[in-house]
């Protein structure tokens, strides 16, 4: 994403927790900001990209974070997928900043071919003041609704997503105790009227989760707990074949997010 941003000629500031992650942008016309409150003051637009509310809030809010030093009616962008609370107290902590939130779908070869979709929340016309930037690297770039919305989008496709990954497991092992080809079922998921991505994802792994929990499954737990929190459901259809993915990746969902209090 940010060498998307590099690439289109927008001035850009780069910080990063771990320095390891700026050194492929050695060489370009990015600069680096030494510490967070440096690269504050040198935003009009700040990005942030962090794994969990934990995360988003030691980078802005700390004593030396990137919010207290950002000027009035500055726009801070957050695509990391946490609680819509989470941005709703940033807004309401720092009123003289506008804030979005902007979770993104797709991993990374989709940004860097600038189609990751964007599910952006927040004030219309902050929206397309930060399109230009965003449609860089996201195609689409959706207004979802007010902020929090993009959050709430965010987490309701994540965890469609984690619910299909169990039906998806389940259709290749009824497929396997039957007479059915797993790999001709796989091209069946993909082309018929139950096509699937995660019936694509669950084929490439072997046909079950276990190659895809190292990778996704805690991510995933931490979506559908930020949905179960934020809409207060115990149970739902949804919910419970989210649930049953996570088990089979032996990651139940976590009952509250990671730095949500």
């Amino acid at each position: 994403m940010a060498r998307r941003i590099i690439d289109a000629r927008y001035p850009t500031t780069l910080w990063a927790r771990h320095p390891a992650t700026l050194e492929p942008f050695a060489g370009t016309a990015a600069g680096v900001a030494a510490s967070r409150a440096e690269l504050g003051a040198s935003c009009d637009v700040l990005c942030i990209c962090v794994v969990d509310d934990e995360g988003v809030d030691e980078v802005l809010r700390s004593a030396d974070g990137v919010l207290a030093s950002m000027a009035v009616g500055s726009t801070v962008v957050v695509h990391s997928t946490v609680h819509p609370a989470t941005c709703l107290r940033l807004q309401e902590d720092f009123p003289a900043l506008r804030i979005l939130d902007a979770p993104v779908s797709g991993g990374g070869y989709r940004a860097a071919a600038g189609e990751l979709l964007v599910m952006a929340g927040g004030p219309a016309d902050v929206v397309e003041q930060c399109r230009p930037i965003l449609q860089t690297y996201g195609n689409p770039v959706l207004h979802v609704g007010p902020l929090g919305a993009g959050q709430e989008a965010k987490v309701l496709n994540n965890a469609v997503f984690t619910a299909q990954l169990a039906l998806a497991a389940e259709v290749f092992e009824l497929a396997t105790a039957g007479h059915v080809d797993r790999h001709a079922m796989a091209t069946v998921l993909a082309a018929g009227s139950g096509r699937s991505y995660a019936g694509e994802v669950v084929a490439g792994g072997g046909f079950n989760l276990d190659g895809l929990a190292p990778i996704a499954g805690q991510l995933l737990a931490k979506d559908v707990g930020i949905l179960a929190a934020h809409t207060a459901l115990s149970r739902s259809t949804l919910l419970d074949t989210a649930d049953a993915a996570l088990a089979r990746m032996g990651v139940p969902r976590n009952a509250r997010p990671p730095g949500w209090p």
